[in-house]
């Protein structure tokens, strides 16, 4: 059985534009597969632990930097649990706006505690990083008010889909789709730019 894990960024509620990308998304998916199962990871509600000092040591022992003891082996499991729940997925579906040119904090601070040695990621000195995710797809709906592709740099930068891409190619995704609404302030129509945005994310699914 298909399953997908929907990751929300954006803290709007059924106001954010993102979402109902991704609304759009899975609605089709679930038409064209009824048993398909949707876990909703709702960023804004979710408890993230802070990405602390026994988290971090716990991470450098995999990199030969001292050992574990009770304290970082409790941290380093709270991470293993976080992380399960990341990787039981086959698709991601990820709605995101753009902050700041970037990409929500609580969506970093998700990245930062789940991108983790021998759970997402390995490394050899010679070879350098290799992903560990296999056959796994990621959905990727941005938007952003102002920024759009192309625009004049007084407009903003994209640190925002531009770095997730490289996180996902990084943990091993490379079946990555993306759909954009962008600008969505500035843009002549902006109700028929986002009914053309909502409709090429249904025919994401069929595709």
């Amino acid at each position: 059985m298909k399953k997908i894990l929907h990751i929300l960024a954006s803290p709007r509620g059924a106001d954010s534009q993102s979402s109902k990308l991704a609304a759009a998304y899975l609605a089709a998916e679930k038409a064209a597969n009824p048993d398909l199962t949707v876990d909703v990871l709702d960023l804004w509600q979710a408890d993230l632990p802070e990405f602390d000092g026994d988290k971090a040591a716990a991470k450098m022992t995999f990199f030969g930097v001292g050992e574990m003891d009770a304290s970082t082996q409790s941290a380093w499991d709270q991470i293993v649990s976080i992380t399960e729940r990341f990787t039981a997925a086959d698709t991601y579906v990820l709605s995101v706006p753009m902050w700041n040119g970037g990409v929500p904090y609580k969506l970093k601070q998700y990245i930062d505690i789940i991108t983790q040695p021998g759970l997402l990621f390995g490394f050899d000195p010679e070879a350098g990083y290799s992903g560990l995710l296999e056959n796994k797809a990621a959905r990727v709906f941005y938007t952003s008010g102002v920024y759009g592709p192309g625009a004049s740099a007084k407009y903003g930068a994209d640190h925002h889909s531009t770095y997730l891409s490289w996180w996902l190619d990084f943990i091993g995704v490379s079946d990555i789709k993306t759909v954009r609404f962008q600008p969505s302030l500035l843009t002549a129509d902006a109700i028929g730019a986002q009914k053309a945005a909502v409709q090429q994310a249904a025919d994401l699914a069929a595709s």
